[in-house]
């Protein structure tokens, strides 16, 4: 499932890369969110394979609309929510078949992941250098679950969310993407999961290309309030349902949410530096207190 509203080139990369797949056997949907130039649709619906569907919705959803829309139209056992700027190296599919014969029932599958920039170059930037130092080392494929695996994800997500392979049931039952969320849908998601005894299979091999945008400081800035506002609201969300379980390790790892501040802290120099005021409020905000914003 690729919801599409974004680059047409890096549109036609990301469905050439699917294309290109080493295993011939999977279904494609490009379902576009109302992107003002129909050109890509164009493109998508001139490829003239079966295996490749386009649709148009009706009114822009935003992100999570689109997200939940993709997650109703599949309709195989398992599916991935690809970025439409995302680029799979043709193995991924033949690696997920393995992975999901080799651990069955399990919720979703996370590959190794490697990070592009715009222009399509391998780049390693300071978030993604946290992620692989935050990402549990094995070298053989590994099933993780529980409490321990909320731990992980909660002191740093380190997962990729487009490079996942999800079972399709054990999605719907966790009720899909919460709408309250924009920014931290895929964590909220993956804690629903695992709270109800679901499982990860962490996949050693790297089979998926993320990119990574750089943004302009005007848009980059503009941003922060609402992002920060929301993971705080997320975490103390988080540490209650935590604590409720008995699950006293998350609870407080989420409370504490030390990489999302970290990351808050990276980019406060920058909103200084641009007199970013309202920015540079909610960063301190973000970095020194774990407090609601109402």
């Amino acid at each position: 499932m690729m919801p599409f509203y974004g680059d047409p080139d890096q549109l036609r990369a990301a469905v050439s890369s699917a294309l290109a797949q080493t295993d011939p056997d999977w279904r494609l949907v490009v379902i576009d969110d109302q992107y003002p130039d129909r050109a890509p649709g164009e493109w998508v619906r001139g490829l003239g394979d079966p295996r490749v569907q386009y649709l148009l919705n009706e009114t822009n959803l935003g992100v999570s609309g689109n997200f939940s829309r993709s997650l109703d139209l599949v309709e195989s056992e398992h599916f991935v929510l690809m970025g439409c700027d995302d680029v799979l190296e043709p193995g991924y599919i033949a690696q997920m078949r393995a992975a999901i014969e080799r651990f069955p029932g399990t919720s979703y599958f996370q590959p190794a992941v490697s990070v592009i920039s715009d222009r399509g170059n391998d780049i390693l930037p300071l978030a993604d250098r946290v992620k692989r130092w935050s990402r549990p080392s094995s070298p053989q494929p590994v099933i993780l679950r529980g409490e321990p695996l909320a731990v992980s994800l909660l002191r740093g997500n380190w997962t990729y969310f487009p490079s996942i392979c999800w079972r399709t049931e054990a999605v719907r039952q966790a009720e899909g993407f919460d709408p309250d969320y924009e920014i931290v849908l895929d964590l909220a998601l993956q804690l629903t999961i695992i709270a109800g005894g679901g499982t990860m299979a962490l996949l050693p091999e790297r089979t998926f290309r993320y990119r990574r945008h750089e943004a302009s400081v005007s848009s980059a800035t503009a941003r922060y309030g609402g992002r920060f506002d929301e993971e705080r609201r997320f975490f103390q969300n988080v540490a209650g349902d935590m604590e409720a379980m008995g699950w006293h390790h998350a609870a407080r790892a989420a409370r504490r949410h030390v990489t999302s501040r970290l990351n808050a802290a990276t980019k406060l120099p920058r909103a200084l530096r641009v007199g970013d005021r309202d920015g540079s409020s909610s960063l301190l905000r973000h970095v020194f207190t774990n407090r609601t914003v109402r």
